[in-house]
């Protein structure tokens, strides 16, 4: 606010006012009051005008204050004003000896002591509240400490189940016994099912339960058979399956005695026919050998 406008509020005049300032100018730092520059004043004169009243109320942002100007029409600025902050309005009402002013300044001086009274009071409640902020940081601090040492232990167990989950359902070696047949017949299955691109079957007797194995196969798996029984019967259940789901390639091959199941790059040697499975006792095995090495000498 401008020293003018102060000075109706405290019930003086605006020539008073600033000689108290001036006699306790070391009460105003920059910080309370700042005075107007010529431009400034120019300015203001300048701003919006109200009709009604016939009266300038325009506001200052300057050097980070704002102070309201009240200028009637036709007043010509003689001196350059000053401009209070909320500090220097309050620091006024200590020098200025007016009953407005004093009174201001005892409302001021009792609100002070009564905060002060206040903050005493309740020096122990705002020292809980900060421990109660205090210890609720610490246990979101915890918390998410304990959430990503979960989130690790479970991945861990996860992942230590898939470990046995793959150790038990394709096992590297092994025998079944007859009576094994439910059991051989999950073991192939789940071979089958392990395929991401590729089967191929090396075994002299198929039958249409063979088929019915290899139906378990990933989508966009490719199965070639390779036999060298090929029955009438055995191109008939083919056709009929080849017209339903993905087709399988069967092609001549007679020159293997033993039984070979490639599943992508891995090789298993089965030592019964997939059709006979568990019906005697058979042992199977993965090769460690070149699938490459297989294939070209079936060409």
């Amino acid at each position: 606010m401008l020293d003018s406008d102060l000075a109706v509020l405290y019930g003086v005049e605006t020539k008073v006012l600033n000689q108290a300032v001036s006699r306790n100018i070391e009460r105003f730092p920059e910080d309370f009051m700042f005075q107007l520059t010529w431009e400034e004043c120019e300015n203001l004169r300048s701003q919006i005008v109200t009709s009604s009243s016939r009266s300038q109320f325009v506001t200052l942002n300057s050097r980070s204050q704002i102070a309201t100007l009240n200028l009637k029409q036709g007043d010509n600025i003689k001196y350059l004003p000053y401009a209070f902050t909320e500090q220097g309005v309050a620091m006024l009402s200590g020098v200025l000896h007016s009953p407005t002013a004093i009174e201001a300044n005892i409302r001021i001086m009792r609100a002070f002591v009564g905060m002060r009274r206040f903050i005493n009071e309740n020096a122990k409640l705002f020292q809980r509240i900060e421990s109660i902020e205090y210890n609720q940081l610490e246990i979101v601090q915890s918390q998410k400490k304990i959430e990503t040492h979960v989130q690790e232990s479970d991945r861990k167990i996860e992942e230590l189940f898939q470990r046995l989950d793959e150790g038990r359902t394709n096992p590297k070696e092994g025998i079944f016994f007859d009576g094994q047949i439910f059991d051989a017949y999950v073991f192939i299955s789940n071979l089958i099912r392990k395929a991401k691109k590729e089967i191929i079957l090396i075994d002299n007797y198929v039958d249409e339960s063979v088929l019915n194995i290899l139906s378990k196969r990933n989508e966009n798996v490719n199965v070639t058979i390779y036999t060298s029984n090929i029955s009438h019967q055995f191109k008939l259940d083919l056709e009929k399956y080849n017209s339903q789901y993905q087709p399988i390639t069967i092609e001549n091959f007679s020159k293997s005695h033993d039984r070979f199941l490639i599943i992508d790059d891995e090789i298993y040697h089965i030592g019964a026919s997939l059709k006979d499975l568990g019906k005697r006792w058979f042992a199977f095995s993965i090769l460690h050998c070149s699938k490459e090495l297989l294939l070209n000498n079936i060409i």
